[in-house]
């Protein structure tokens, strides 16, 4: 994260109305406003390869997911951010009647560039840890063919490494919603990933 100028400690409702009316994506954390980078070529056709394979999975069941266009709250450490894809399943819990900030994503699924992994992998997967209904934590690399699955099994709050894959032969599997992604279709329309 980028910090914008400090010009003053913002509430969430600030951050909410300042992001509501902006042109451009910023996360929040602890009354400081972040203004969020672009994303790569390859980042985009990860994405779009990605979100097609869940709307073809998740269609006529109880899941759905989200692009990077949709907020996440986490009102345990106050973070607001855009994860590249959320899925929820069930009944879909959002911050108030804008219907533009979820509360309760089972998978996030987070694409990584130089200068997010480290983030990403990190701080930013300790605050996600902090989502009750969150089950899997997917991070696929956009400059080096690479996925893994972080999967929490129980309620303890205990995270593991549960699916991994580095080569275009190998694949993924996203257990909560039963769904394996073959790295051949993740990283089908990218240029210079290897």
């Amino acid at each position: 994260m980028s910090a914008l100028p400090k010009i003053s400690h913002y509430s969430p409702e600030e951050y909410l109305h300042l992001e509501r009316e902006a042109n451009y994506k910023s996360e929040y954390f602890q009354g400081e406003i972040f203004a969020m980078a672009g994303a790569s070529e390859n980042h985009n056709m990860i994405s779009r390869g990605i979100s097609g394979a869940l709307f073809n999975h998740l269609r006529g069941k109880k899941c759905t997911h989200y692009s990077s266009d949709m907020k996440l709250h986490i009102p345990a450490n106050t973070l607001y951010t855009y994860p590249d894809l959320m899925v929820v399943c069930g009944d879909k819990k959002f911050l108030d009647d804008g219907k533009d900030v979820i509360l309760n994503p089972v998978i996030i699924i987070e694409i990584l560039s130089k200068s997010t992994e480290a983030y990403d992998r990190g701080e930013k997967f300790a605050l996600y840890r902090s989502i009750p209904s969150l089950r899997e934590y997917v991070l696929i690399s956009s400059t080096s063919i690479r996925a893994e699955v972080m999967r929490k099994e129980n309620d303890l709050g205990l995270w593991f490494l549960a699916s991994e894959a580095d080569t275009l032969e190998g694949s993924i599997e996203i257990k909560n919603i039963d769904l394996t992604l073959s790295l051949s279709g993740i990283y089908e329309e990218t240029e210079g990933v290897f």
